[in-house]
């Protein structure tokens, strides 16, 4: 068995062949690319216009009434009473049909002031609801 006698390192070597591969394939691709684009400017097209367009508003995540302790309701941080609740909440509606009312009451509000805004959401026609609760005063 001939054994290496020699004490030289050899350098390692690298093989460019893939490299120069990607290299010649990229070149094609962008060549043909603008070929296509060359294709497209020689076309004379007038393309439609739209008129009276309106801003698309996405329908807002959802709304919150908010119930303190004295039993002041509030829809988005202004204070209502129950008739503003149910006519805003309606308008609401008319525009979001998919809207979502979130109510928050106070711990320390009592049934009497939560009844009528869920009564309220109700009469607005809104069936989407959600229940978030406050922590009561007394126990911060």
């Amino acid at each position: 068995m001939p054994l290496k006698t020699s004490t030289a390192e050899e350098l390692p070597s690298v093989n460019l062949t893939p490299m120069i591969d990607v290299v010649f394939l990229l070149i094609i691709f962008f060549m043909v690319g603008t070929q296509f684009t060359n294709d497209e400017r020689q076309i004379d097209i007038q393309l439609p216009g739209a008129h009276n367009l309106n801003a698309m508003i996405s329908t807002p995540d959802r709304r919150e009434v908010i119930i303190t302790s004295d039993g002041i309701a509030h829809l988005d941080g202004q204070p209502v009473s129950i008739s503003q609740l149910t006519e805003r909440l309606s308008d609401l509606r008319l525009r979001y049909p998919d809207l979502t009312v979130a109510v928050r009451a106070d711990g320390d509000a009592m049934q009497k002031h939560v009844v009528p805004v869920y009564g309220a959401i109700q009469s607005a026609g809104i069936s989407h609801t959600a229940v978030l609760g406050i922590q009561s005063n007394k126990l911060r």
